[in-house]
């Protein structure tokens, strides 16, 4: 009943920038937040970056905080992740995902296939 479309990941060398898409093309509920998640082989899933669509709060996670940022497009219900000074350490698989704005704040149910960004 809800499907995210990801778009923008691929190979980027180090000091490089890609910028990741992620729309709700389809969707039961009103969507309140949309955030990045990414996770490395071996490693535990980490929070990247988080908004409210519609509103203008951003919250970015320490490890990326200065080279990554997020913001949207509440008309099109999309969020982005610029990724700029990419490093190796960011090579991962990054899950777009959402909730519902009745859910409470920052409540993530909904998960996208993934898009993978390596960094060499």
């Amino acid at each position: 009943h809800v499907q995210l479309v990801e778009s923008g990941g691929g190979s980027v060398q180090a000091g490089g920038s890609l910028r990741l898409s992620c729309q709700v093309s389809r969707s039961t509920y009103s969507v309140g937040c949309m955030g990045w998640f990414r996770q490395a082989p071996g490693k535990e899933r980490e929070g990247v970056a988080a908004t409210w669509l519609g509103g203008t709060t951003a919250h970015v996670a320490d490890s990326v905080k200065g080279r990554f940022a997020i913001s949207q497009d509440s008309a099109k219900k999309t969020a982005y992740l610029q990724m700029n000074s990419l490093k190796s350490e960011d090579t991962a698989l990054y899950y777009c995902a959402t909730g519902s704005a009745s859910s409470g704040p920052w409540t993530f149910g909904y998960w996208g296939q993934g898009t993978q960004v390596t960094v060499s």
